[in-house]
């Protein structure tokens, strides 16, 4: 991996979990699976032996894709203080002519979900973001258009 992995501690957890039970539940169960297919007999047409196969594939695909985010990881910590949006920041937002405010963890790509407020320093929201302090208005141009946003706090 060329490009930098940035992970917050709790993304590095979550990660850390997920290979454990990839490597010592999901990998074994998966060979068992293989073993009984095998031994059904014929497998040019035996559907289990394919679908588990398939399954084996993504799997092993899985299990590297995180040893490597791992390997590659920088953990940040937000202990850099609350006066500017940085990455592991917490800030929440008001659109402008909107009253709702809207929170977002400010993460790496590797752990971004912006259905949970987790959104990358990479995407144009979170780009935009870094750098800015409480009270600033922030441009941001998005697929649907620009949009102005102002930072009401900082964590």
């Amino acid at each position: 991996m060329a490009d930098r992995v940035y992970l917050t501690p709790e993304g590095a957890e979550d990660l850390r979990r997920e290979l454990n039970e990839l490597l010592t539940v999901r990998r074994p169960a998966l060979a068992q699976k293989l073993k009984e297919a095998v031994a059904e007999g014929d497998l040019k047409e035996n559907a289990d032996y394919h679908d588990a196969k398939e399954q084996q594939a993504f799997l092993e695909g899985r299990i590297q894709y995180i040893e490597n985010i791992l390997r590659a990881a920088e953990i940040i910590t937000n202990d850099g203080g609350n006066d500017i949006v940085r990455l592991g920041s917490e800030v929440t937002i008001v659109e402008e002519g909107a009253d709702e405010e809207e929170t977002y963890s400010i993460v790496g790509a590797a752990e971004a979900n912006p259905r949970d407020g987790r959104i990358s320093h990479e995407s144009p929201i979170g780009s935009a973001l870094i750098g800015h302090k409480k009270g600033d208005k922030v441009r941001v141009k998005t697929p649907g258009g620009e949009l102005v946003f102002k930072i009401k706090r900082i964590r």
